[in-house]
């Protein structure tokens, strides 16, 4: 086991970060370094510590940072009074029910119990306890946001927040508090379901002045602060008075007491007048507060209650200066806690002033005053909020205030379009205010420009801030807020992107489609062909990502319909070109083999496609050209062409300054890095492999969903023999695939496989079955049976020495399953086949290396495996052995291993080492003898 003195600094600080439950992601975000870098760490640690898996170091940073500060709740700004009895109730209930709801009305004290409550049970829950303030949120659609934003979750592609949420929670122990539910509280009921049906480990406190009528719920009425004997009203009531800098002597308490009770023990309100006491003494506060009272009759208890605190708020703002009066209202605008500079701004008043009277607004208790890296902030509580939104009301002056801080918002949102160090941060600080003056000005007709800005910039906002799933919403609601049809037009293209980016081809297809109607609107033909193009394109070059695909003559139509329209515009040309190559061609690939007549017609269309759009000038269409063009050519069994394809089409792509932080240059660029690294594999291309690979692992769009970013990376690292570089990605495979619940995704089929063929290597059996239940539940294809799966069984067995099995797994004609192989596998298909084929001494050896030699030619790996195969069956050991140079200069130490054992005698030790070295098990069945010689046959191996 590891001593304290055995961990870098860095690695230190990585491990306190794993047991704040950080991701890898927000780790590397964190720490200034990349995700990679964390990844390395992450696996140093699980060596030296000698644990399992990320859960147990997790859990041993707990152990080991015994003062690290667990449980991330605001930080009261005053100590908290009392409530010992209410704070027992409260806490038994939470172990004994798995939702739990304070209810009680505004200013009785519901969030100050909630958070002490939550601090004093945190230590029951593994992961956790984390606050999710519902106060900014104008939309019950936004919910899950506001919990992913306190959980540190992004989106990931394919699901939504909500389902985002509930699988990152599905496995943990934690509970949730939702701070001031009642003015969402469809959307909080709306969520709660699934996340508690889902989550069996996870437990939610919620605040409300109404409950929230789910199946889980459990109802805590919150009573106002006793007033009997040594009651809490009077402790609070000598606390914040002695805090105002006037303390109180005992023999008052009697008159304490009476105060409190005429304010029905309502804590907000016994705050409020505590505060008041250095200026109005206690005789002043008593007939401050006895008139207004009395005057409160019928009702029920609970409303007496709400009008004592209205009564004593409204006693409060009389008592202020008229021009504090008028602070107080303008600044209740702001949902989020704001700074002296904006509510300058929005008050209409200059600087200094406003200065003055936050700070004076902040001694009587109206605001709260917040500490923040740009200066202070200040903050109304709800309750006083929404007193104060009802004056402003009052006054006439809501609409002129809603109206500086629309204006104000969108001077932040257009400041935040520049990036820099601290953007996210920026962002967050005003994000719901943003959202908040959006929903206000989308309900007014007159702010109808502003609003469509501000949805605008809200959703570019969103989607730099991987919020991409709101980034859509945003572009439909500026889409509809448009005026002119050709900007709603627009706004539903970028919609599309979006949605193109979070997999969701279904809504590609739609929005694309309503883009085309909006462009026909405005006499656009050319730009409604190319809409519908580029949805016809999206149902075949996206197929994966539909929930339900549209049929195959829904697409022909919508390409005829788009060769109808497009005139002689060239954009409209290009586009409709690419549909063409690929919905048209598809129809006819899609069930014919590499050598029939479709395959000629694919590739003349996919490369008019790509002359089309080059001549445009428009590096994107032309990326997706070249895609089309790099899978004609997979069609055709080219694979040289392939790679040669999407090389090209990837050094478009990094040439571009631009287009690729949009979501239509973000959705290009990850699908070619993706092509890239798998084309690269297919021609024996180590080094591009693994650097386009690891760029993929790295992009900032993926960092939630490790286990699509890194699915590439694990099978280049495999193939190479990167065995330290593949458990750590492997670790962020692993731990991002369960967090995203498991999904059954046959395309990350070969890098589980690659993950358990070097675990079978290491000799960890434990780890190999893990990883194997994980290709199980990915679930069963042809491409595993016969393409994959079957190169994989094959290493596997010749690496025990099994070569006859391995022979005879492989035994299928590469023309016969050619769709599984042609893509990336082929050559590797090829040559290890003729190697099992010779190692199993089949008569039918010589026959197979000549094949294989013609089909792998300028494969530098697959071509040096043959050439090894040759060698072995020629006994040339000199020709054998200089195969060992080719395979370490290409990257692929295990294969220089297997070169030495297979040459037998002291080049065998030489070939243990290496496989030592790489961390990997020697072969335990021999596949040579000792060297004379190789000799001419050996059967079995």
């Amino acid at each position: 086991m590891a001593t304290e003195g055995d961990i870098s600094p860095r690695e230190a600080e990585v491990l306190e970060l794993l047991g704040a439950r950080f991701s890898n992601a927000e780790i590397a975000a964190q720490l200034f370094i990349s995700v990679r870098t964390v990844e390395s760490h992450v696996s140093s640690l699980l060596r030296k510590l000698e644990v399992p898996d990320r859960r147990a170091l997790a859990q041993r940073a707990a152990v080991d940072q015994p003062h690290q500060e667990p449980v991330p709740l605001p930080a009261p700004l005053t100590s908290f009074i009392g409530r010992a009895k209410e704070r027992v109730e409260l806490s038994e209930m939470i172990m004994t029910h798995r939702q739990v709801t304070a209810v009680g009305p505004g200013g009785v004290g519901k969030t100050r119990l909630a958070l002490s409550v939550a601090a004093e049970v945190a230590g029951r829950y593994a992961d956790g306890v984390w606050f999710v303030d519902l106060i900014p949120l104008t939309d019950p659609g936004m919910i899950a946001t506001a919990v992913a934003g306190a959980l540190g979750l992004g989106e990931q592609p394919g699901r939504d927040l909500t389902e985002s949420v509930v699988a990152a929670m599905a496995d943990r122990q934690a509970l949730l508090v939702f701070d001031n539910c009642e003015h969402v509280v469809d959307g909080v009921a709306r969520f709660l379901e699934p996340l508690l049906a889902a989550c069996p480990g996870v437990r939610v406190l919620a605040t409300s002045q109404a409950r929230l009528m789910v199946p889980f719920e459990r109802v805590y009425q919150v009573p106002p602060l006793s007033l009997d004997g040594e009651s809490d009203a009077v402790a609070l009531f000598t606390e914040r008075a002695a805090a105002a800098g006037r303390p109180l002597d005992p023999p008052q308490h009697d008159q304490i007491a009476a105060i409190c009770a005429r304010l029905d023990g309502m804590a907000l309100a016994i705050e409020l007048a505590a505060a008041r006491y250095p200026t109005l003494g206690l005789d002043g506060i008593t007939a401050a507060v006895s008139h207004p009272l009395r005057m409160l009759t019928g009702g029920s208890r609970a409303d007496e209650r709400h009008r004592s605190v209205r009564a004593v708020l409204d006693w409060s703002h009389a008592l202020l200066e008229p021009a504090d009066q008028e602070l107080l209202r303008r600044v209740s605008i702001f949902v989020a806690p704001f700074t002296v500079s904006a509510a300058a701004e929005v008050a209409g008043s200059a600087m200094h002033v406003v200065a003055d009277g936050l700070a004076r607004l902040a001694e009587q208790s109206l605001l709260a005053v917040t500490p923040s890296p740009k200066g202070t902030c200040y903050r109304a509580l709800e309750t006083i909020r929404q007193y104060g939104t009802e004056r402003l009301s009052q006054a006439g002056e809501l609409a002129g205030t809603r109206a500086r801080h629309l204006r104000w918002c969108l001077t932040q949102a257009a400041h935040l379009a520049v990036a820099g160090p601290d953007w996210r941060s920026r962002f967050d600080a005003v994000a719901d205010d943003l959202r908040a003056g959006l929903s206000w000005a989308a309900s007014e007709p007159e702010q109808r420009a502003d609003a469509y800005r501000l949805a605008r910039h809200l959703a570019e906002l969103t989607f730099t801030r991987h919020l991409i799933g709101e980034s859509q919403q945003r572009y439909e609601q500026a889409s509809a807020l448009a005026d002119d049809p050709a900007a709603t037009a627009s706004m539903l293209r970028q919609a599309a992107e979006v949605a193109g980016c979070r997999t969701r081809g279904d809504d590609t297809y739609r929005l694309y489609r309503a883009a085309a109607q909006a462009a026909r609107h405005t006499g656009d033909t050319a730009g409604a062909a190319v809409d519908l193009a580029t949805a016809a394109t999206a149902a075949y070059r996206f197929s994966s990502t539909f929930v339900q695909p549209p049929p195959e003559e829904e697409a022909i139509a919508l390409v005829c319909e788009a060769r109808g329209l497009v005139s002689d515009d060239p954009a409209a040309e290009a586009a409709v070109a690419l549909a063409e190559a690929g919905v048209l061609s598809d129809a006819f690939g899609a069930v014919q083999g590499p050598a029939d007549n479709a395959v000629p017609e694919t590739l003349a269309r996919a490369e008019r496609a790509v002359e089309l759009a080059h001549r445009l000038g428009n590096p994107l269409a032309e990326s997706a050209a070249l895609d089309a063009l790099t899978a004609a050519h997979a069609w055709a069994g080219d694979t040289f062409a392939c790679a040669a394809t999407a090389r090209r089409r990837i050094t478009l792509l990094s040439s571009m300054t631009d287009k690729p932080e949009t979501p239509g240059g973000i959705h290009e660029l990850i699908d070619g890095l993706g092509m890239a690294v798998q084309t690269s594999l297919g021609v024996g291309n180590l080094a591009d492999a693994l650097r386009w690979g690891r760029q993929l692992a790295g992009h900032p769009a993926l960092a939630e969903v490790g286990h699509r970013a890194t699915s590439w990376l694990l099978v280049a690292d495999a193939l190479a023999g990167n065995v330290d570089e593949l458990l750590a990605a492997g670790t962020r495979f692993l731990d991002a695939w369960r967090r995203a619940d498991s999904p059954a995704k046959a395309a990350l089929g070969p890098a589980a496989a690659a993950v358990a063929m070097i675990h079978n290597f290491r000799g960890d059996h434990d780890a190999e079955h893990e990883w194997q239940m994980v290709l199980d539940r990915l679930g069963d294809s042809s491409e595993r049976t016969y393409g994959y799966g079957a190169l994989y069984d094959a290493m596997r067995m010749l690496h025990h020495g099994h070569a006859g099995e391995a022979m005879e797994r492989m035994a299928p004609e590469p023309g016969q399953v050619w769709k599984w192989v042609t893509w990336i596998w082929l050559h590797w298909y090829v040559a290890i086949r003729a190697e099992a084929t010779v190692l199993a001494g089949s008569p039918h050896a010589r026959d197979r290396l000549a094949d294989a030699r013609t089909t792998v030619a300028g494969n530098p790996i697959a071509g040096a495996i043959v050439e090894r195969a040759e060698a072995f069956l020629d006994q040339d050991q000199e020709r054998l052995l200089a195969t060992a140079d080719i395979f370490e200069a290409a990257g692929c130490r295990y294969q220089v291993a297997r070169t030495m054992l297979l040459a037998g005698g002291e080049h065998a030790a030489r070939g243990a080492a290496v496989l030592a070295d790489l961390g990997l098990a020697p072969i335990t069945a021999r596949t040579s003898p000792s060297y004379d010689g190789p000799p001419t046959r050996r059967s079995g191996g």
